[in-house]
């Protein structure tokens, strides 16, 4: 049985794999793989087939600090090194229960005032982080220049995506970046299938490059991969850059102020080497 694309609307007619009865598809127009599309509209329709309640934290509650003080520290790191601006607020979009906030004001406590968390579903168990928002972006009543996004967008319909998209460009400046941790498509088909997961994990999509230039690019987003990496990606808001430019190549001159940043007065350099060495871990 067919299938739309809930990205670009083209029809899939071949299966990808079947996962507990349901369908993901493949679009052979933007590459992206999507459950189906009648379960999509429902989720968009405010019944989603994963609910975010004290039940699913309390699964996800160690995955959660294990990628907070693990995988997350490195993409931020990352980011960091990245962005061309100087960051004044560095933004954890769907914070979950905030242990990232709690991690870098652990590696990084100079700067523990640039961090914010924002979270729309939080857990009853949460960060106290003074900086932790319940709510969305416009809820923390900032601009931001920097943030990170882990292991979010596979929950997210395109839709969904697409008004997180908006809300970014309303609540960043010219230059801000973002990186993203997500099984992209390159990786569920070459490294991880199970990566596909609608009941226990609610992973529904998993986005292609093109998938994603089309949500971000007309919302003023540039989209770049990143060398190496099949399950992240940055944006980055009104660029004045190379949209094929090599972005891990910023690493060897990176923005003054935020190589400062990693360099923290109590905690050293360990930031600054994680940002360096996961960048240049993946060629």
């Amino acid at each position: 049985m067919p299938s739309q694309c809930p990205v670009c609307n083209e029809m899939s007619l071949a299966v990808f794999m079947q996962v507990e009865g349901l369908n993901y598809y493949e679009c052979p127009n933007c590459a992206c793989i999507f459950l189906q599309r009648d379960v999509i509209d429902l989720a968009d329709a405010g019944r989603p087939i994963q609910i975010y309640d004290q039940a699913y934290w309390q699964a996800e509650m160690a995955g959660a600090w294990q990628r907070s003080y693990g995988p997350a520290l490195a993409r931020v790191a990352e980011a960091i090194l990245y962005t061309r601006i100087p960051i004044n607020r560095f933004v954890d979009i769907g914070t979950g229960p905030g242990f990232l906030l709690d991690a870098l004001s652990t590696y990084l406590p100079s700067s523990r005032r640039k961090f914010f968390g924002v979270e729309a579903f939080p857990p009853a168990k949460r960060s106290s982080h003074e900086n932790y928002v319940h709510g969305g972006l416009a809820d923390a009543g900032h601009l931001f220049e920097a943030g990170a996004c882990i292991e979010v967008a596979e929950h997210l319909t395109p839709m969904m995506l697409a008004s997180l998209a908006s809300d970014l460009a309303r609540t960043s400046v010219a230059g801000s970046l973002y990186i993203f941790n997500t099984g992209l498509a390159d990786f569920v088909k070459n490294e991880d299938q199970g990566y596909l997961d609608p009941y226990r994990r609610g992973h529904i999509m998993s986005y292609s490059f093109k998938s994603l230039e089309m949500i971000f690019e007309p919302r003023g987003f540039t989209v770049r991969p990143i060398s190496g990496k099949s399950w992240a990606f940055t944006i980055e808001y009104q660029s004045n850059w190379d949209k094929n430019e090599d972005i891990t190549h910023r690493i060897w001159r990176p923005c003054p102020e935020n190589k400062a940043m990693l360099h923290d007065p109590v905690m050293g350099s360990a930031m600054y080497v994680l940002g360096m060495d996961t960048a240049r871990a993946y060629p």
